[in-house]
């Protein structure tokens, strides 16, 4: 029966990936770390599937928790938003400063119980964990991610996630996890990619310091963290959970945050490399990490008209096989009309790391250098 069982969740696996889909990340908090309700889920669905210009339509979510902020495991209102708006739904199971993912389990089986099909028709899969393995790394330490989670405890809860579901609608959901490209790689972490059914991956050319990570050179290193991903995890779908460029913030080492920026890395990345080609959940739509300076949102306050034109360009100003050119200065210095973005930053290193999202590799604005940083994955 378990093997039945996996085999169903990774032919799920593969068929997810053969639809390829696009969408954002979305945290359970506000900038003001006070928690979103439904009507802001729904203002952010409504928007990402109305973007001016964009190469596809923008009908997913990849979530970091089952709960609604603030309560104990009443289910996370994106759930009703994803309902209403028919957004397939990328389910995430906080991991990282816990020692159950109980209240998560009870959460997602109120919502199952209270939502039935409707719910359970939208979910594409699960990431158990979000840069968990990241952060319990010493470049994570070194970094000031946050609270991590070790590789055997982690394999517990995904366990516990699979034993939890047997039986429900949500048995042969494809379960994975997510995490920065150099995890995987990691022998210390092969039980966990053993136990998965696709792999998550988080990567920022932004935080590469010390790799010439200037906007020219970022096609570059996304490439090799992504590729080099792909060749060591046997054959799994690797999903692409996170990436971006901010708008916004302070430089880190050659990287410049600007609006000129955002635009080339989307066209040669994004355009390039995964939309159409790969399930890419985009960072980000909207900010929501008060603690992380850079802000990665490429509408203001969830406008459809983005602060850069997402149609994707016939050719490319990247060039794999040479050295990377572009149409975008590493000094760009435009900025957004307004940065007033609510909403998700990819926490993946962060105060106590909480489900609120990610978008940093430190809990400070700019310290140390993040090497973790995705030569990731996720």
């Amino acid at each position: 029966m378990r093997t039945t069982t996996t085999l169903a969740a990774a032919a799920l696996a593969t068929g997810a990936a053969a639809q390829n889909y696009l969408g954002f990340n979305t945290g359970s908090t506000l900038a003001d770390r006070s928690a979103k309700f439904k009507a802001d889920f729904l203002a952010e669905f409504n928007t990402a599937q109305n973007l001016v210009g964009a190469p596809g339509t923008f009908n997913a979510v990849r979530l970091y928790t089952n709960i609604q902020a603030y309560s104990t495991d009443d289910p996370i209102e994106a759930f009703e938003a994803a309902i209403e708006t028919n957004t397939s739904i990328l389910l995430g199971v906080w991991a990282s400063g816990t020692d159950n993912i109980d209240n998560e389990i009870s959460a997602l089986q109120k919502a199952v119980t209270k939502y039935g099909k409707d719910f359970t028709d939208l979910v594409i899969g699960v990431s158990v964990g979000s840069e968990d393995l990241y952060r319990n790394s010493v470049t994570g330490v070194a970094n000031g991610a946050g609270i991590g989670t070790q590789p055997d405890v982690l394999l517990g809860f995904i366990n516990d996630f699979k034993k939890a579901v047997v039986g429900t609608a949500l048995a042969s959901i494809p379960v994975g996890h997510v995490d920065t490209w150099d995890v995987w790689p990691n022998a210390t972490n092969k039980a966990v990619l053993d136990a998965v059914d696709w792999v998550g991956v988080d990567e920022y050319p932004y935080y590469e310091s010390g790799k010439n990570n200037t906007i020219e050179n970022a096609p570059a290193l996304f490439d090799r963290a992504y590729d080099t991903t792909v060749s060591v995890v046997g054959g799994k779908p690797v999903w692409v959970t996170e990436t971006g460029w901010p708008t916004t913030g302070p430089n880190w080492d050659l990287g410049v945050p600007s609006v000129a920026n955002a635009k080339y890395y989307w066209d040669n990345v994004g355009c390039r490399k995964l939309f159409g080609k790969t399930p890419t959940f985009w960072y980000n739509l909207r900010d929501s990490n008060p603690d992380n300076t850079m802000k990665f949102a490429i509408t203001n306050q969830l406008s459809t008209k983005p602060y850069f034109d997402l149609t994707c360009p016939t050719t490319f100003d990247y060039n794999p096989s040479s050295t990377a050119s572009s149409s975008a200065s590493s000094t760009g210095t435009t900025t957004p009309s307004s940065s007033s973005s609510t909403a998700t930053t990819l926490v993946s290193t962060a105060s106590t790391a909480s489900p609120s999202g990610s978008g940093s590799r430190t809990s400070s604005a700019v310290t140390a250098s993040s090497t973790a940083l995705f030569v990731s994955l996720l």
